[in-house]
C-alpha cells in the first residue's frame, strides 16, 4: 500500500500555502526551563479518509508528519516527566474539533497549540483505489507550513537535542543554518551574561526526511551537499531510488516487492560519492524494515585540539652511541613524556537491515491481519514518520544508530495497527500503555528478536 506523503512541498503550486505563522490569539505556554529531547517541523493535518466500499469514510482523524514524529517520540516518553519533553506545534484554525483538543492535552507533551480566527485548520483529502489500495492526498484548506520563526520564537524548542524536518534540499540546507544561528545567539548574546539565563550551546542532532516529490536524480547533487549538514537522512526505498534514477522506483521488477539488493546499491553509490566523512543513511523500507548505511570515515564530532608546550630538546650532532630509537621518541614527547600524535578517529561504518515488528516473516504477523486487538497491521499511514520519532528520541538519548532504529521499528508498530493514532491507556499496575500494551514490553521482546538486547 503506497502512500503520497501528505507533508510535502508540491514542486508545482497547486495549494495555496501560508509560509509561517501568523500572529495567533491563542498559544500555550512552554516553560523556559523545560528540556526538549524531541521537536518536529512535519505540519499538523486533519484527515478526511475514503476507503474502497462498502467501508465509510473516516473523518476529523488526527494527523501529518508532525502528529506522527510526535508519536513515535511520545511512544517512549511516559507521562508525566518524559512526556514533555517531546514537543509539536499545532495550528488550531475556526473549525477545530474540541475532541481532537482533548485528545492532543492527553499526550501531556509539550505542544506549541496555536488558535486562530482568521483561517482554517490545514485539512487533507485521503482516498484509497480498489485495484491496488493506492492511497492518494490532496488538501482541502491551505495549508500553514512551519519555519524556524517557530521554533526562534520559543526557546525550548530551539533547544531541543533532536531536530526532526522534513522538506527539500534545499529548505533543509536553510532551515539548518537558520536554527544553529538563532541558537548560537540564544547562547552566546550578550543579553544572556546573566549566569542563571546563559544556556552552554551545543549542536542538535538533525534528523532529515526528504520530500518524495523532490526525490529525483536533478535533486541528488542538493542532497549530498545536505548530507554534511544534517545528521540522518531518512528517505523511504522509493524516494532513494528517485534520487538515483532507478526506473524501478526500488522495487523488484519480477515480483514487485521492495528490492533490498536494490535498497543496499543505491546507498553505496550514494555514500561512495562522500568518501572523506562519515555520514548516515536510514532507508525506510516497509515490511522489509530499515538499512542503516553509515560508510567509514573521519568522524564528524572531531576533539578539540589542545594548545601543547613546546618541549625543548637539547642541540648536538649524532654520535656514534646515539640511541636513535630513543632520540626519535623524544621527539614525539610532549612535556609530560608521552608520545604526541595527531590521531584521527575513524569510524568503522554500519551496513545492516533491522526489520519490521510486523514483516512478513513474523509468526504474529502470519496468524492475523485484525489490527490491534490481533496485533496486525490496518493501515500503514504516518508509519514512517512514527519510525523517526522514535528514532530520533532514541539518539537524544544516548542509544546507538542499531539500537534507536529499533526504536523506530517498535514506534510504527503502534501507528499502523489501525486507521488514526493509538489508544493511550493504563494498565492494573498503573503503567502507561497503548493499543493496551506496554511499551518497553514490546521493544524488549523486539530487541531480542533482531539480537540487539
Amino acid at each position: 500500500m503506497a502512500l503520497d506523503n501528505p507533508d510535502h512541498e508540491p514542486d508545482t503550486a497547486v495549494q495555496p500555502e501560508v509560509a509561517g505563522a501568523e500572529p495567533a490569539t491563542t498559544v500555550a505556554h512552554i516553560p523556559p526551563e523545560q528540556e526538549i529531547d524531541f521537536v518536529t517541523l512535519g505540519m499538523f493535518i486533519i484527515d478526511e479518509i475514503h476507503f474502497p466500499p462498502p467501508l465509510p469514510p473516516a473523518k476529523d482523524i488526527i494527523g501529518g508528519a508532525g502528529t506522527y514524529s510526535a508519536l513515535g517520540a511520545r511512544l517512549f516518553s511516559p507521562a508525566p516527566s518524559l512526556s514533555k519533553t517531546v514537543a509539536w506545534i499545532v495550528d488550531r484554525g475556526t473549525d477545530f474539533p474540541p475532541p481532537l483538543t482533548t485528545l492532543i492535552s492527553s499526550w501531556q507533551t509539550s505542544c506549541l497549540l496555536r488558535s486562530s480566527p482568521s483561517r482554517l485548520t490545514t485539512r487533507g483529502w485521503n482516498g484509497y483505489t480498489s485495484s491496488d489500495q493506492h492511497r492518494s492526498f490532496a488538501y482541502t484548506t491551505p495549508k500553514l507550513r512551519l519555519t524556524a520563526t517557530d521554533l526562534i520564537s520559543s526557546p525550548p524548542l530551539l533547544l531541543a537535542k533532536t531536530i526532526h524536518l522534513i522538506c527539500s534540499p534545499a529548505r533543509c540546507q536553510e532551515l539548518v543554518s537558520s536554527i544553529l544561528s538563532a541558537r548560537k545567539d540564544l547562547c552566546f548574546s550578550s543579553s544572556s551574561s546573566n549566569s542563571e539565563s546563559k544556556r552552554e550551546y551545543t549542536r542538535p542532532i538533525f534528523i532529515w526526511e526528504p520530500v518524495p516529490d523532490l526525490c529525483t536524480p536533478s535533486e541528488l547533487l542538493a542532497a549530498t551537499n545536505t548530507l554534511p549538514l544534517i545528521d540522518i537522512m531518512s528517505p523511504n526505498h522509493g524516494e532513494l531510488a528517485g534520487f538515483m534514477g532507478d526506473e524501478h522506483r526500488g522495487l523488484d521488477p519480477l515480483t514487485g516487492e521492495i528490492s533490498t539488493a536494490a535498497v543496499e546499491r543505491a546507498c553505496e553509490q550514494l555514500l561512495a560519492a562522500m568518501p572523506l566523512q562519515s555520514y548516515t543513511l536510514v532507508i525506510r523500507a516497509g515490511e522489509k524494515g530499515c538499512f542503516i548505511a553509515k560508510n567509514g570515515g573521519r568522524k564528524r564530532d572531531q576533539p578539540k585540539k589542545q594548545n601543547k608546550k613546546k618541549a625543548v630538546y637539547q642541540r648536538g650532532g649524532l654520535q656514534h652511541d646515539t640511541d636513535m630509537e630513543a632520540l626519535f621518541a623524544g621527539l614525539l614527547q610532549d612535556k609530560d613524556g608521552i608520545v604526541a600524535r595527531e590521531e584521527i578517529e575513524v569510524d568503522p561504518g554500519v551496513e545492516r537491515w533491522v526489520p519490521a515488528y510486523y514483516s512478513s516473516s513474523t509468526e504474529e504477523t502470519k496468524r492475523t491481519k485484525k489490527g490491534w486487538n490481533g496485533k496486525g497491521v490496518i493501515d500503514p499511514t504516518g508509519g514512517g514518520n512514527t519510525f523517526l520519532g522514535g528514532l530520533a528520541v532514541a539518539l537524544a538519548r544516548g542509544k546507538s544508530i542499531e539500537e534507536a532504529c529499533a526504536w523506530g521499528s517498535v514506534a510504527a508498530s503502534f501507528a499502523i495497527e489501525q486507521v488514526g493514532v493509538p489508544n493511550l491507556g493504563v494498565d492494573e499496575e498503573g503503567n502507561e500503555t497503548w493499543n493496551c500494551v506496554r511499551v518497553d514490553d514490546r521493544l524488549s521482546e523486539f530487541m531480542g528478536r533482531v539480537s540487539l538486547s
